[in-house]
């Protein structure tokens, strides 16, 4: 990776950011962004084909990369000093392709209707089922791709009968996977930002407190992540829907339209026709639940065999540090694949049906799994840009300490939304911001570490590259472009009262920006009220 080229770096992420807003065409946007940034990356036409098909051949199997690529410079990379699996995004793509057979084959077999049928005598309101995918996404804080995939398969029968958009679930379920995972000391997230606080630590030899009470006490202070939490229960209790939302709900309400008509039908989703009649509740409860039980063990037992492995000690953080999610997700979801095939069989359904029903759920994933490649290309190529440590340079130790927290937040967030990972940013920012806080003012470190958390949080949630962003879609049977779009107003909303709060928190405390947060939550979610009616009476 450059250490960075200036403003060039940004160039891609730029370019993507704002052809995938102007044509929602993803694919078309990644695309041309992949090919700009490869042609500032390397030398002419050829190398930079040649970087991009490294760049994709590199997702599946690891071999030495060159730094100005030739095709026959890989094939002999690959040939003479050998290959192997690349399991991370193998494994998530495999992942994806099994949860979706899985999510076709409960809707085939009745289950995700029967549940739906069940959990309408026992939650008998619109609002009601709105709580549900909040209610789970809570729950599941293990890890945020397992959050957003799991809480939407499970939801959707219930948010499909009481006619809820699909953009209104997916918005429910990326706001809340994320958020509670980043907040969660014993989640994979908490466990990664653990382990980066511990490395910072010893590095700037702090010690007033470890790692984990640090981590803690970040938590009040993410003011993006709780906020986030906390305007998901007022959307629903007020029922509040402005924008390009507003347009998805009505549909969902007085037509039953759950997807942008023009867009047609989300790929993959069955026909009501091929749905078997007489199915079970535990057609969807067991196959999902093999799943999670299945998922959460094989965690544990990789970061426990981790932790044994290096020598440390084995503790719910160790073994979430140490864990492989990947194959962790992998197995969860052949165990939950097995499971779910079996109990369908045993209905004897036709087996030419059953086969339509396993190609929908591939076909379901086939969309994310692409943009999921494109995404991490050009991440990659953002990456080699070096366009986070661009970002990263442009805080200026000069400033008074007071305005370090929001302006850490907004770097961040705009680090999050060109590069789409909040995990990388972390990785740039984090330590950047611990350096200044020892330098400048180390009252201030914990406030400036809470910044980069939420800042990051906030721009891969609006990033349309981001991976949790493409997969809390694909969850939900949205559009991908729908979801960005529906939820933009909402996270920024979000993201400049927690703005707000961090500019206060740098010069008058935690407590003030809270009373602040708290006053301007009210305003914002009467003045949203009165929108909202507003556009429902023109409509």
């Amino acid at each position: 990776m450059m250490e960075h080229i200036g403003w060039l770096s940004l160039v891609p992420p730029v370019v993507a950011l704002t052809l995938v807003i102007i044509t929602r065409k993803v694919f078309i946007s990644l695309g041309i962004a992949i090919l700009i940034g490869a042609f500032i990356a390397y030398d002419g036409l050829m190398q930079a084909v040649a970087g991009i098909f490294q760049t994709v051949i590199s997702f599946f199997v690891s071999f030495e990369t060159l730094d100005q690529p030739s095709f026959a410079g890989v094939v002999e990379s690959m040939t003479e000093n050998g290959i192997s699996i690349n399991d991370w995004e193998l494994y998530i793509m495999l992942f994806l392709v099994f949860l979706g057979i899985v999510a076709s084959l409960i809707t085939f077999s009745g289950g995700g209707q029967a549940f739906s049928h069940w959990a309408e005598k026992r939650i008998t309101t619109r609002k009601g089922s709105l709580f549900l995918p909040f209610a789970l996404g809570l729950v599941i804080f293990i890890d945020d791709y397992f959050n957003a995939l799991t809480v939407g398969n499970t939801s959707r029968p219930l948010t499909d009968r009481y006619r809820v958009s699909r953009a209104k679930l997916s918005y429910i379920v990326d706001s809340t996977s994320a958020p509670i995972c980043v907040i969660v000391p014993m989640s994979s997230w908490g466990a990664y930002i653990i382990g980066i606080f511990a490395s910072i630590f010893a590095a700037n030899q702090i010690i007033e407190f470890s790692p984990l009470q640090a981590f803690i006490y970040t938590i009040p202070l993410n003011f993006y992540a709780l906020i986030a939490l906390i305007f998901i229960v007022l959307v629903i209790v007020f029922n509040i829907d402005v924008g390009a939302m507003k347009q998805h709900e009505d549909r969902a309400k007085k037509e039953n339209q759950l997807t942008d008509p023009a867009k047609g039908k989300v790929p993959g989703s069955l026909s009501e026709d091929l749905t078997m009649a007489n199915g079970r509740v535990s057609q969807l409860f067991i196959p999902i639940l093999v799943l999670v039980v299945a998922t959460v063990g094989m965690m544990l037992y990789t970061g426990a065999q981790g932790a044994s492995h290096d020598g440390v000690d084995v503790t719910v953080l160790t073994v979430m540090e140490y864990t492989d999610i990947g194959l962790s997700l992998l197995i969860g979801s052949v165990t939950g694949l097995a499971v779910t095939m079996g109990m369908t069989i045993m209905a004897r359904p036709n087996k030419s049906d059953f086969g339509k029903a396993v190609r929908a759920g591939i076909q379901s994933m086939l969309p994310a799994i692409g943009i999921l490649v494109l995404a991490w290309t050009t991440i990659e190529m953002i990456g080699l840009l070096g366009t986070g440590n661009y970002l990263a340079s442009l805080i200026d130790q000069s400033i008074h300490p007071g305005f370090l927290p929001v302006l850490l937040f907004l770097v961040a967030a705009f680090s999050g939304l060109a590069t789409g990972t909040s995990w990388g940013t972390f990785g740039m920012l984090l330590p950047i911001a611990a350096q200044i806080a020892v330098v400048v003012e180390p009252t201030m470190l914990i406030p400036m570490l809470a910044a980069v958390l939420a800042g990051s949080i906030f721009g891969d949630h609006i990033s349309p590259i981001s991976d949790t962003t493409i997969l809390s879609a694909a969850g939900s049977g949205s559009h991908h472009m729908d979801h960005v779009i529906t939820q933009l107003p909402y996270a920024i909303l979000t993201a400049v009262l927690a703005s707000i709060a961090f500019f206060i928190l740098g010069f008058l405390g935690a407590v003030i920006a809270w009373i602040v947060v708290g006053i301007l939550l009210t305003i914002t979610v009467f003045i949203l009220q009165r929108v909202s009616k507003k556009e429902t009476a023109a409509s």
